[in-house]
C-alpha cells in the first residue's frame, strides 16, 4: 500500500511538471513570436527613427557635415530628439581636434535667421496682440526717415514679409561699428526694388523691425525679447552673445572667422559687390573658430552681437517650447501668451504664399510640397524650423554645418537636401499612422 501511493505520488509530480514545462512553452511562444513579427513589420514610429538616424549619421560619417541635434514632436509627445556628430570637429586651420566635442542635445547653436522668426517676428506679434502696433502702420510712424517720398509707403508688413524694396544684403561694418550708426545707415539708403512688387529676402528689413521694436518698447532688443519671451516662456538658454551673459560650455562651433562672408564683399560674381563699397577699406575679419560669437558679420561687427536679423543662440529644447506655444493656438499651459487671432493674422499667406515674417510657401525647398499651412524658416548656420499644422507636429533641425569649411568651390555644404530628407521622412511617417 505504501509503494502504491509513492508511485502515485511520483507519476502526480511528473505529470505536474510536464504540465508546467507545456504551459511556459506556451507563453514563450505567443511572447516571442510577436516580438519576431514586429521586427519584420516595425511600426511607423520606429521606421521614422530608423530613416533619421540613417540620414543624419551618414551625413556625419561621410564628414558631410559635423553634427546635428533634432526634435520632433507631435501633440504633447516628443516623438523623437537626438545628437549626432561633433559641436566641433576643427580648429581655425581646419585640422581635426583630437579628440572632437561630441554633440548633444544641449548644445546652443547659432540660430541665424531663425532670429528673425523666434526673436523679432515673435517680439512684433507681441506688440500688435498688446495694441502698440499694427502691421499695417507706415515704417515712418516709428522712423522718420521713412517718411521720404519714395519710402513713404512703406509698411511694418512690407518689412516683415521681404517686399519693401530694400537691398537684399549691405556690408553695414563698412560704415559702422555700433547700432545707432548702423540704424542711420540703413535709413540713409535708397530703396533697390520696386516696393510690394517683389519678395527679395532681406536682412536690413529686420535689422530696422529690431530699431521699431526698441521704439516701441524703450527698451534695448535683447532686453524686451529677454522679458517679454524668453523669460515668461522659460526660454533659460536662449539669447544673445552666450559667452557675456552666463557660463556656457556647450555651444556648438560655426565657421573659421567669416572667409564666405567676405567672399561676399570682393567677389563679384555672387551678385552682391556694392559699388561704393571698397572691399580694401576695412579688414576687421576675424581669424579664429566661431563658438560663441554670432557668424553673421552685420550682427557682429556692426551691432554688437544683437540684431533683429541674426544674434540668437538657442537649443532644441528651448526652441521648442515657442514652437509649441504657436502649435497651441498662442497658448502656454493655461496662459494665453498670444491671441490665436493674432497668429492667424501672421500666418495667414500673402500674394507670395508666404506669412509674416515665416515662411510658408510649400515651394521652399526644406518643407517642399507641405500639407496647406505648413510653415517654417532657415538659418545660414544651418538651422531650421518646420510646423505642419494639419498633422499637429513641428520639425526643428540644427546643423553646425560651417565647421566643416568652405568647399573648394568656395561653398558652405548645402544642406537644403538633408532638411528635405528629414520633412519627408517625417510626412510619410505621418502619413501611415
Amino acid at each position: 500500500m505504501k509503494l502504491y501511493f509513492l508511485i502515485s505520488l511520483i507519476v502526480k509530480i511528473k505529470i505536474q511538471m510536464i504540465l508546467k514545462i507545456i504551459i511556459f512553452q506556451a507563453i514563450l511562444l505567443f511572447t516571442v513570436v510577436p516580438e519576431i513579427s514586429g521586427n519584420r513589420n516595425p511600426s511607423p514610429k520606429k521606421q521614422l527613427v530608423s530613416e533619421i538616424d540613417s540620414i543624419l549619421q551618414s551625413q556625419v560619417n561621410t564628414n558631410k557635415i559635423p553634427g546635428a541635434v533634432i526634435i520632433i514632436k507631435q501633440g504633447n509627445k516628443i516623438l523623437y530628439k537626438q545628437a549626432y556628430g561633433f559641436a566641433q570637429k576643427y580648429d581655425y586651420n581646419h585640422i581635426l581636434l583630437s579628440p572632437p566635442e561630441k554633440m548633444t542635445p544641449r548644445h546652443l547653436f547659432d540660430i541665424a535667421s531663425l532670429t528673425k522668426v523666434v526673436g523679432t517676428t515673435t517680439s512684433i506679434m507681441l506688440l500688435a496682440d498688446r495694441g502698440q502696433i499694427n502691421v499695417d502702420d507706415p515704417v515712418s510712424k516709428y522712423i522718420p526717415a521713412f517718411g521720404a517720398p519714395d519710402k513713404m509707403g512703406v509698411t511694418i508688413r512690407h518689412l516683415l514679409t521681404h517686399t519693401a524694396g530694400l537691398y537684399e544684403w549691405y556690408p553695414l561694418y563698412y560704415m559702422a561699428s555700433e547700432k545707432s550708426a548702423c540704424y542711420k545707415l540703413i535709413e540713409s539708403l535708397p530703396l533697390r526694388f520696386p516696393m510690394g512688387e517683389q519678395r527679395r529676402y532681406s536682412d536690413l528689413g529686420f535689422v530696422l523691425l529690431g530699431e521699431i521694436i526698441e521704439t516701441i518698447s524703450g527698451m534695448s532688443l535683447d532686453l524686451f525679447m529677454e522679458k517679454n519671451i524668453f523669460s515668461p516662456l522659460k526660454m533659460n538658454d536662449t539669447g544673445y552673445n552666450p559667452l557675456k551673459t552666463a557660463d556656457y560650455r556647450k555651444i556648438a562651433a560655426t565657421s573659421a572667422g567669416n572667409p564666405y562672408e567676405k567672399r561676399m564683399v570682393y567677389d563679384s560674381t555672387l551678385g552682391l559687390r556694392i559699388k561704393e563699397i571698397d572691399p580694401a577699406q576695412w579688414n576687421g575679419w576675424r581669424s579664429y573658430i566661431l563658438r560663441g560669437e554670432v557668424n553673421d558679420g552685420n550682427a557682429w561687427y556692426a551691432n554688437g552681437g544683437v540684431s533683429g536679423a541674426a544674434g540668437l543662440f538657442s537649443t532644441v529644447g528651448d526652441l521648442q517650447k515657442l514652437v509649441t506655444v504657436l502649435m497651441n493656438e498662442g497658448k502656454t499651459g493655461n496662459i494665453q501668451f498670444i491671441k490665436k487671432e493674432t497668429i492667424d493674422l501672421f500666418l495667414t499667406k500673402d500674394k507670395f504664399n508666404n506669412g509674416l515674417g515665416w515662411m510658408m510657401d510649400p515651394a521652399n525647398s526644406f518643407m517642399k510640397n507641405g500639407p496647406e499651412g505648413t510653415f517654417g524658416h532657415t538659418g545660414f548656420t544651418g538651422t531650421n524650423i518646420c510646423i505642419i499644422p494639419e498633422f499637429n507636429t513641428s520639425i526643428i533641425l540644427l546643423i553646425n554645418r560651417q565647421n566643416t569649411g568652405l568647399s573648394p568651390s568656395g561653398d558652405y555644404y548645402n544642406v537644403n537636401p538633408v532638411r528635405l530628407q528629414i520633412f519627408n521622412a517625417v510626412m510619410k511617417s505621418l502619413k501611415q499612422n
